[in-house]
């Protein structure tokens, strides 16, 4: 049962991007009941790649990781663009929610004949349904958006479902509770001033940490940095001081909270909620960092819907 109405604001914002974010709890049931309809997912046992470009490479990234570490089977994630096209695998998943990426195309394409894929894709009416042995269509999960929220992780949640019930996790509909508090809670003031923000994960929630970097980036022009939570210690800490951000998504390594208090910053983590979920909070932080700078998140500076590129005359 949800926890919140779904009329609920979830913060105050009229730009396209926040609505569309508001819309993600309802769109991760839906991912979770057409993943046990759709037959093409990876099977276990197979030798699976997982690709995609920008978003849909971090949202590769969090599925590969899950999936191997579940152990279905060895797992890697590329970005479509260092593919290693000559590498053995049972099966490859292309994400792309245009359809028309240009490096997820030329990738499909030279894959062709020689090992099964299977596309996730927001439109039906792209180059991607004919390149792709088999495609789940998830046009209801679409967006307007220059910047992507809830396609992006609607297609993760759609591929976490098809993996069954992994332990220490959530089921998705479980964690489609938890994305409506974060649609409602405040966020810190401690995050909504900050001047610098590192995103941090381990295992699958890295991929998410990468992308909630790219998030502040793209909408806010924001200074963020990712890596691995065991990694920052070696060298990125030195970044931390007060009136910074470090961001923890999923488990707090022991003594990390003590080191970032030691050097000035402030931590974030949601210990009680879904990685997923904590997501959409670093959304709502790039939008309302964005709009507090002057800036229009459904307009982000120097950027496309989707990155098509055409050869030079």
């Amino acid at each position: 049962m949800s926890r919140t109405s779904s009329s609920a604001q979830p913060f105050a914002s009229a730009s396209l991007t926040a609505a569309e974010i508001a819309t993600q709890p309802a769109l991760w049931r839906r991912a979770a009941e057409a993943a046990a309809d759709f037959d093409g997912l990876p099977r276990p046992g197979e030798r699976v790649a997982v690709t995609g470009c920008g978003t849909s490479w971090f949202m590769a990234i969090a599925y590969a990781a899950l999936r191997e570490a579940a152990g279905l089977g060895e797992t890697d994630a590329f970005a479509s663009s260092e593919f290693p096209v000559g590498r053995p695998y049972d099966r490859v998943v292309a994400i792309t929610r245009s359809g028309t990426t240009t490096e997820v195309l030329d990738l499909l394409r030279a894959l062709r004949g020689r090992i099964p894929t299977v596309a996730v894709t927001a439109d039906p009416k792209t180059p991607v349904m004919e390149l792709a042995d088999t495609v789940a269509v998830l046009d209801w999960a679409d967006e307007e958006s220059v910047v992507q929220t809830r396609f992006a992780t609607t297609a993760l949640a759609f591929l976490r479902a098809g993996l069954g019930e992994l332990p220490g996790l959530k089921p998705v509909a479980e964690a489609a509770d938890d994305a409506e508090l974060a649609l409602t809670e405040p966020l810190p003031e401690a995050v909504l001033g900050a001047e610098q923000w590192t995103f941090l994960g381990r295992g699958w929630t890295y991929g998410l940490a990468q992308e909630a970097a790219l998030k502040m980036r793209e909408a806010a022009g924001a200074w963020t940095e990712a890596y691995p939570v065991m990694e920052y210690r070696h060298g990125p800490i030195a970044i931390t001081a007060p009136g910074r951000v470090a961001w923890v998504f999923g488990e707090l390594p022991e003594g990390l909270a003590a080191e970032v208090a030691g050097v000035g910053g402030a931590l974030v983590t949601h210990p009680d909620s879904d990685p997923l979920a904590a997501l959409v909070r670093a959304q709502r932080l790039a939008v309302t960092v964005a709009e507090s700078r002057g800036l229009n998140p459904d307009r982000p500076r120097n950027l496309n819907r989707s990155v098509i590129l055409t050869p030079e005359a």
